[in-house]
């Protein structure tokens, strides 16, 4: 089975981990900091699809939760 290589972590205490094939990314508060971590990272496209499960895995969560309440 092939993962998705961005990985969204679970909502915590200042945000989201986001990872990069592994590679920590930082933690984001919404999907503008993922786009801008991605795009730092060289992972650049014109628009991020935030549904796209062969590109993101959401955990605990997709796009529209950032924390844990």
């Amino acid at each position: 089975m092939n993962r998705a290589p961005v990985i969204v972590h679970p909502p915590c205490t200042g945000g989201r981990r986001v990872t990069l094939y592994g590679q920590d990314l930082g933690r984001a508060r919404r999907t503008g900091d993922v786009a801008a971590f991605l795009r730092r990272a060289g992972f650049a496209t014109s628009k991020f699809v935030w549904d796209d499960t062969g590109v993101f895995e959401w955990r605990d969560g997709g796009p529209d939760i950032w924390s844990t309440s």
